[in-house]
């Protein structure tokens, strides 16, 4: 006899709006942009020629709007 197994699974509305929920999530999330701690250690990990294009013109590299 052949053993029949159930598929598992969400139905297309359920995967849909589970999609629209991480999107919304995402969007926040990107949204915020890079705190600033993280945005000093990156500049410091880039090294000296980073340090001074933040002197030079510190809104191309603060990562906010």
């Amino acid at each position: 006899m052949k053993e029949v197994k159930k598929q598992g699974g969400l139905n297309a509305e359920i995967q849909s709006r589970i999609g629209h929920q991480l999107r919304a999530m995402y969007d926040d999330v990107v949204r915020q942009g890079v705190p600033d701690r993280f945005a000093e250690l990156i500049r410091k990990l880039d090294g000296p020629d980073a340090a001074a294009a933040q002197i030079d013109d510190p809104a191309k590299t603060s990562g906010r709007d």
